[in-house]
């Protein structure tokens, strides 16, 4: 059974301008989400600074979403590392905190053979009982996790469950979905791809558009759901500016000014990101103008 489908809203981690995890601010972030429309809360991923967390840091925010949500849609955590024995750590602790399942990228920097991904994968979920997604983003990691690597882990590992896949490569994950025969649960990682992933057989998105526009990128997949894939395709066309505004720097610099541009100041970045160029705030204003959210 799939951990959820439709729209998964990859939740930005607000700070405080001390540079502080900002807890209430979280709080408020969620009960949006949830009242949106969102079908699952990814937290601690990309979007989430993950990388900038200290581990008691990560494993606090994990615990404080786990609490909040409370059983009201999915949570899964992200809990990847470069280092095995760490993923397996941060993993055993999520499921210890009540998540309801694991989102784990591939092993960045270490650049690891297929065998390697396979070994190390393998072994996280080995150490859990929560169902699990791979995290397929070799622009980030410099590492692709191959189409047939991904389908031998779901059918050797029972809860290696699916993939997020971010690769940008449509021809690799239609690659995918074919050698897969329906045994790999597939989300889009890419905004402006959900409906090309859906139409070969995907589920939804891991979203960062849905920080700002949560009930929009539901409906964008509820819609190929209910097999209205004309009008989901439509809606997917209607946001094709603002998912490359969010996009024109790095993840989550832009959808962190979004919130701010919002009213819902997400606080600073952690180094070593920066604040927006003005030049792309400018550019990031104007397609949520078109796009109707400010």
């Amino acid at each position: 059974m799939s951990i959820f489908k439709g729209s998964g809203v990859a939740i930005v981690t607000p700070m405080r301008h001390n540079g502080e995890v900002d807890y209430e601010r979280f709080a408020k972030q969620l009960e949006f989400q949830i009242e949106n429309g969102t079908d699952a809360i990814i937290v601690c991923g990309t979007t989430g600074e993950a990388s900038t967390l200290s581990h008691e840091e990560h494993l606090e925010v994990i615990r404080y979403c786990v609490r909040t949500v409370a059983g009201r849609i999915p949570v899964i955590a992200g809990t990847g590392s470069n280092c095995t024995e760490t993923a397996i750590y941060l993993s055993r602790e999520a499921e210890a905190a009540g998540a309801d399942g694991l989102l784990l990228v591939s092993p960045y920097y270490n650049k690891a053979t297929q065998n390697g991904l396979y070994g190390h994968f393998r072994a996280v979920a080995e150490a859990v009982k929560l169902p699990i997604l791979l995290y397929n983003i070799p622009g980030r990691t410099g590492c692709n996790i191959q189409p047939e690597t991904i389908v031998r882990l779901c059918r050797d590992v029972e809860n290696i469950v699916g993939v997020k896949e971010a690769s940008g490569d449509i021809a690799q994950i239609t690659r995918l979905a074919a050698l897969a025969n329906g045994c790999v649960d597939i989300y889009s990682g890419n905004d402006n791809e959900i409906v090309p992933i859906m139409s070969v057989g995907g589920l939804g998105v891991i979203s960062v558009l849905a920080n700002i526009a949560p009930a929009r990128t539901h409906e964008i997949c509820q819609r190929f759901l209910d097999g209205d894939a004309k009008g989901s395709c439509a809606m997917q066309l209607e946001a094709v500016e603002l998912c490359d505004a969010l996009f024109c720097e790095v993840n989550p610099i832009p959808v962190k000014k979004a919130l701010e541009l919002m009213g819902m100041d997400t606080g600073t970045l952690r180094r070593p990101l920066t604040e927006m160029e003005p030049a792309h705030a400018e550019r990031l204003e104007k397609a949520m103008k078109a796009y109707g959210i400010l």
